[in-house]
């Protein structure tokens, strides 16, 4: 029965998403004929040679790659090696980059590691979305700790960084001294929530285009990838630079990019063993940060982590984003540093 209902909520999702990726394609075409000249040349041909300077910032630390049993993963480290290792987990769509404010904070009393994530960035990027199931995730992370020279870790984490961070301390909690987690609910409480709450459903309408082929990639890509301009123009208090936006650009415009970003949410839905997964109490001191408001996620979400996590605590930043760290970096890692110095 169990299998069934899962079927059934597969192909009602990709209804959806071929419904909503019909609308965008109409969007699209539409910018096309404006511009078909600056449309084609921005999409198909936007490629960066020059990487920006701010990728190469020395006070965000050093770049380096570590080969782990499937994949190669790149990181940026900052900070003494005999510090205490800070691992940091980015979301959708982003890349290491996204904890630039976190590095420069927290390298003075920890060793600072932001990955890219499989599929991100310049790490490897396995084909086919069953190679980002949570299984893979997890046992990346659970393989990078040690390989990086600790037994443990900080665990510091944002949208589906926290997705992973959530199920990884919920696996291996023996290797998560603290955890942080900024705008995104814990995967048990959300799949509940998401059944009853029809705002939540309106949200969540990208989840469902995300389960097309090539649709999703094309549109983001699409028009010099326009979609960061959008996404990061819209912050309320800490505006990206040109520059961030450039990163972003830079990094997401090279062939395949985007590809293994979009198979976490096309693995999540059509792998139905996952859905059966972090239901385990986590013990681990947690602190969930979440910037309201959220135009992905509701806000209450926060507080329902409770259920599954005996020692949380919850942090709700007003007048703010989905991306909490990066629009008030200052609230962030006030609220992050105060948690990390409360008592064991």
């Amino acid at each position: 029965m169990a299998k069934f209902a899962h079927f059934v909520q597969v192909i009602l999702a990709n209804i959806i998403g071929y419904f909503i990726a019909t609308l965008l394609l109409c969007r699209t075409f539409l910018l096309f004929l404006r511009s078909p000249i600056k449309f084609v040349k921005g999409t198909f041909f936007n490629k960066r040679k020059v990487m920006p300077t701010c990728l190469n910032d020395p006070s965000l630390g050093n770049h380096g790659f570590i080969h782990l049993e499937e994949v190669k993963l790149h990181y940026i480290a900052c900070g003494d090696e005999s510090k205490p290792l800070m691992l940091c987990l980015h979301g959708f769509p982003e890349f290491w980059y996204s904890w630039r404010y976190q590095i420069r904070e927290f390298s003075k009393d920890y060793r600072v590691v932001a990955i890219d994530q499989r599929g991100y960035g310049d790490s490897d990027k396995p084909s086919g979305y069953q190679n980002y199931s949570y299984d893979h995730l997890t046992k990346d992370i659970q393989q990078l700790i040690p390989a990086l020279g600790y037994t443990s870790c900080t665990l510091l984490s944002h949208d589906w960084g926290g997705a992973v961070a959530w199920q990884f301390v919920s696996r291996y909690p023996e290797l998560v001294d603290k955890l942080v987690v900024c705008n995104c609910p814990h995967p048990a409480t959300f799949q509940k929530y998401i059944r009853t709450h029809w705002s939540q459903i309106k949200k969540s309408w990208y989840m469902y285009l995300f389960q097309v082929p090539w649709v999703p990639e094309f549109i983001i890509r699409s028009n010099d990838l326009s979609f960061y301009e959008r996404v990061f123009k819209s912050f309320k208090n800490n505006k990206p630079s040109d520059e961030d936006i450039e990163a972003y650009k830079y990094t997401f415009a090279r062939k395949g990019a985007l590809t293994g970003p979009v198979n976490y949410y096309r693995a999540a839905f059509n792998l139905s063993r996952q859905r059966q997964q972090c239901k385990t109490k986590i013990n681990v001191p947690t602190l969930v940060i979440w910037g309201d408001p959220d135009q992905a996620l509701n806000t209450e979400l926060a507080e329902l982590a409770g259920e599954y996590v005996t020692n949380l605590e919850v942090k709700v930043i007003r007048n703010s984003n989905h991306f909490v760290m990066i629009d008030k970096p200052e609230e962030c890692n006030a609220a992050i540093r105060e948690f990390l110095q409360g008592k064991q």
